[in-house]
């Protein structure tokens, strides 16, 4: 049971984690290799870790998701995985026949100190990877950063094994897209094609893990980016990388090592960050922005006048991915609510500080915390209240505990549909994320209302 208490009386937990805002290193690196056309995540560990993570991720977007393991058994833990590994590709391509397989290490693999870059190049020299096949890695230990960071080390990966430079640069924008939902990753290159800019997205898990049910079952579905785009980043005339936690990584790697430079932005949430995004795209490429964005722009702006009253002063609690969580808390301050209480389970130095500046202007103190979990949340809105929850499934507690409404956002969401077919990013994104939360205040409101009499006349 959590009790009211005094800034006074509590004492910061430092060596404790209790219903983390995170999950595990591999469960990003998975979801990154996933956006890799005819790719096969690989999870260089025991069967365990492979099945939860693969679990985590079919629960979420409702696709049963493929992934390899390396089986570690007692000996494997001992005399270390290389044999595992070796077997492994070996069974992998001749069974299952990939164009990729993207080993992640798991915490055994990592504390044992298996050498995945030295078994990859056995591998080869053995000849268990058949010409024009590829195996990529990145080290993911669980026992460090979150899901965000193991996404940003496999699509680092990408870059280090795929991207080529030749000398020229062509008409072409790479757009690293975060670690977001499918729907959001289609919206991103919507925007770009309806500006006449031509891009590669990677990773791309549009089509992917929302694909259509056509009674067929498709262990690679026709989505995410093929090797060939991969290969051709390098010479592409920039990069924009969106969210700098998810992305920062892979792009300055691409500009150190094929000399192709980068912006990193936001995540495109809510109207400045659609704005910044647009705008950059706009700067890079040359052209102009199309009337049809215009008038989606106008028409976020619109809902977010019309309803004011409804926002003005409203308070709300988040927790999530820190980059989500930056562009979230900037939109809700534009409308002017007050985010007042604010998770991350990421570590980050400048998350913090971030989000401070974004709520400078909030008149109301503000809670922020980099390593935070969903305890001292909770803590934190027993002490304040707030009108409104936003964040992941298990979120639902606090919001049930407290008689609070929550909007689901963010990662897992594993008790409602939608999230991987309906986008937040962009303008037609706010607006769906301005109905929701919307939906959540009036009736709230209304559920709240006393009830209303009326008298017959004759």
């Amino acid at each position: 049971m959590l009790l009211r208490h005094t800034p006074d009386t509590v004492a910061e937990r430092t060596a404790l984690t209790i219903n983390p805002a995170k999950t595990c290193q591999p469960i990003g690196a998975m979801y990154a290799a996933l956006g890799i056309n005819r790719c096969l995540p690989h999870s260089h560990g025991s069967q365990g870790c492979c099945a939860y993570h693969r679990s985590t991720l079919t629960r979420h977007y409702k696709e049963p998701v493929m992934a390899g393991t390396s089986s570690f058994t007692e000996g494997s833990s001992v005399f270390g995985g290389q044999a595992n590994l070796l077997q492994a590709i070996n069974n992998i391509f001749a069974i299952y026949e990939p164009e990729v397989i993207a080993v992640h290490t798991t915490c055994l693999s990592e504390t044992i100190g298996d050498d995945i870059t030295q078994i990859i190049a056995k591998a080869r020299e053995e000849n268990k990877i058949p010409k024009g096949k590829y195996v990529i890695h990145a080290n993911t230990p669980s026992y460090v950063g979150s899901h965000v960071t193991g996404f940003a080390n496999m699509v680092k990966g990408m870059v280090d094994y795929f991207a080529a430079a030749d000398g020229r640069k062509e008409n072409r924008i790479n757009i690293i897209p975060g670690y977001v939902e499918p729907a959001d990753m289609e919206e991103i290159k919507r925007i770009a094609s309806d500006m006449g800019i031509s891009t590669i997205m990677f990773p791309d898990t549009s089509n992917v893990l929302n694909g259509p049910q056509t009674g067929r079952y498709a262990m690679f579905p026709a989505g995410g980016v093929t090797v060939a785009d991969l290969i051709r980043t390098g010479g592409s005339m920039g990069t924009v990388a969106l969210g700098r936690l998810a992305s920062g990584l892979a792009a300055r790697t691409l500009d150190a090592k094929c000399k192709v430079p980068c912006e990193i932005l936001d995540l495109p949430i809510g109207l400045m960050a659609t704005d910044r995004f647009i705008d950059t795209l706009r700067q890079i490429a040359g052209v102009s922005v199309p009337d049809s964005l215009n008038i989606e722009r106008g028409r976020l702006l619109d809902v977010m006048t019309d309803m004011h009253q409804y926002f003005f002063g409203r308070t709300a609690a988040l927790a999530g991915d820190p980059d989500q969580l930056i562009s979230l808390t900037e939109f809700l301050v534009s409308v002017d609510m007050w985010p007042i209480h604010i998770v991350t389970g990421t570590p980050g130095k400048k998350f913090e500080s971030r989000i401070k500046e974004i709520t400078k202007e909030v008149p109301h103190p503000v809670n922020v915390k980099a390593t935070g979990d969903l305890f001292l949340l909770h803590q934190w809105i027993k002490n304040e209240p707030v009108d409104l929850l936003i964040g992941n499934t298990y979120m639902k507690y606090i919001a049930r505990d407290e008689d609070i409404p929550l909007v689901r956002f963010g990662f897992p969401i594993l008790d409602r549909i939608g999230h991987i077919y309906f986008p937040t990013i962009g303008y037609r994104g706010g607006l769906r994320l301005l109905e929701k939360i919307l939906d959540a205040l009036l009736d709230r409101q209304d559920r709240d209302a006393p009830e209303e009499s009326f008298e017959l006349v004759m």
